[in-house]
């Protein structure tokens, strides 16, 4: 037997460390720079949170999820979901300790599928967290159905020429480069025929047509672009992983944001219990605290048992990657976690601004922004209910049909076959 439910005592002291750091010196940023995550450090900006990165660095915990031939610590996806915890609570928090989506996921498939060239150019400054990046997959008529894409990639001579659109690709317009996916062999078909590309955002014929903002953000923090790609042309080197490996590669990125996605909703979630049992022993009315109702009980009951539930079929997952290193084998399992993840946060968030009263729908608390956030991680990389279908899908691999009229555990048949099996022992009590 080899289960274990203990943190190695000297991570936990790193975790502690982190947790603390993250309380004190990390969240209040949030509220300083609000919607300036991605925004390249300069001045002041830079002279506050480079220190703090340096701390990060000092205590062995930038970039985790990478090995040290790339600035990481190689902890593996079960460590990193218990730091992810701690991170999840703040917008900072991921860019202060160099694992921030999109970010990470792109830098695992330059680490997987990049030249030598390409890793120097765009991994190294990318894990050195000097510039940002964008993934740039979805369009507008499309979502994220590869087979309604239609951006191409032309060759034209020792270079590519890209055509199309792409929507929400965010934080295209602070970053330094965008992965783009685009068809290159059309009599292919979509999973063979798709390639992708890294291309610089400062390349001649990139339009930014807009940036959407989620509901709730002021007008300037819109950063999901609509992209017009018009005659972008890019040199062979460009090509990423090779021609016609776009899908493979976009499992390998997709599956590892996808679980990264649910670390972190683990510690948003946590923050609106914290919350709710707070407001639940602060306040009184009708003659006793609001942690004395019934209803106000099962609401933190509720939020407690989805919460734990939810946070060890992360964890679970996260050993299973780390087992089997390879996102395909834990498909499921994956689809499972990013399927789940948005009611989580929705329903203990949602109980929690119940329990807050009209200062839970407020912008002076987050409980909007968390719900709202929910609505988003039920879309983003792929919508929950894809996900279920391929949960579905995988389930009933492990299954067969009978070729019987009656059910398996139809109980007339089985009660024959377990008189017939103990007869000898039943005499006349038969």
């Amino acid at each position: 037997m080899a289960w274990d439910f203990e943190t190695d005592p000297d991570y936990q002291a790193k975790l502690d460390w982190a947790d603390e750091f993250v309380r004190t010196e990390v969240e209040p940023l949030d509220l300083v720079w609000p919607h300036e995550q991605f925004v390249p450090l300069t001045g002041k900006r830079r002279a506050a949170i480079a220190p703090l990165k340096q701390r990060v660095r000092e205590q062995g915990l930038w970039a985790t999820h990478l090995g040290p031939d790339l600035g990481g610590q190689g902890h593996g996806q079960v460590k990193l979901a218990l730091l992810n915890e701690i991170l999840g609570r703040c917008s900072w928090a991921p860019i202060v300790f160099g694992c921030q989506a999109p970010d990470t996921g792109n830098a695992e498939i330059l680490a997987h599928y990049g030249t030598p060239e390409q890793k120097e150019r765009y991994l190294r400054p990318l894990l050195d967290g000097e510039l940002f990046s964008c993934y740039s997959m979805t369009e507008p008529q499309a979502g994220a159905d590869p087979r309604q894409f239609t951006t191409t990639a032309v060759r034209d001579g020792d270079d590519w020429v890209l055509e199309g659109r792409k929507y929400f690709s965010s934080n295209a317009r602070t970053a330094a480069f965008s992965i783009v996916m685009a068809i290159t062999d059309p009599a292919a078909g979509a999973y063979k025929g798709m390639s992708m590309f890294l291309v610089p955002t400062d390349t001649p014929g990139i339009e930014i047509e807009r940036d959407v903002r989620l509901y709730g953000e002021p007008e300037a923090a819109g950063q999901h672009a609509l992209i017009h790609y018009s005659g972008v042309r890019v040199p062979d080197s460009a090509l990423l992983g090779g021609a016609g490996q776009a899908f493979v590669i976009a499992q390998t990125r997709l599956g590892g944001g996808r679980i990264h996605h649910a670390m972190r909703t683990i510690g948003l979630a946590q923050k609106a219990l914290d919350m709710l049992c707070e407001r639940a022993l602060s306040r009184e009315t009708a003659g006793s605290s609001l942690a004395e109702k019934q209803f106000v009980q099962g609401y933190i009951a509720d939020s407690w048992a989805q919460l734990a539930q939810f946070r060890l079929l992360v964890l679970h997952t996260a050993w299973k990657i780390d087992k089997h290193n390879d996102y395909r084998k834990v498909r499921k399992d994956i689809a499972a976690v990013k399927a789940v993840m948005p009611t989580v946060l929705h329903d203990i968030a949602w109980r929690s601004m119940q329990v807050h009263g009209a200062l839970g729908v407020t912008d002076e608390v987050p409980l909007m922004k968390m719900i709202t956030g929910a609505a988003v991680m039920g879309l983003a990389d792929g919508p929950t209910e894809v996900h279920k279908t391929t949960v579905a899908r995988q389930v009933l691999c492990d299954h067969s049909a009978t070729e019987e009229l009656w059910p398996t555990e139809w109980l007339p048949r089985k009660r024959e076959a377990a008189l017939a099996q103990y007869a000898d022992f039943l005499g006349d009590e038969r």
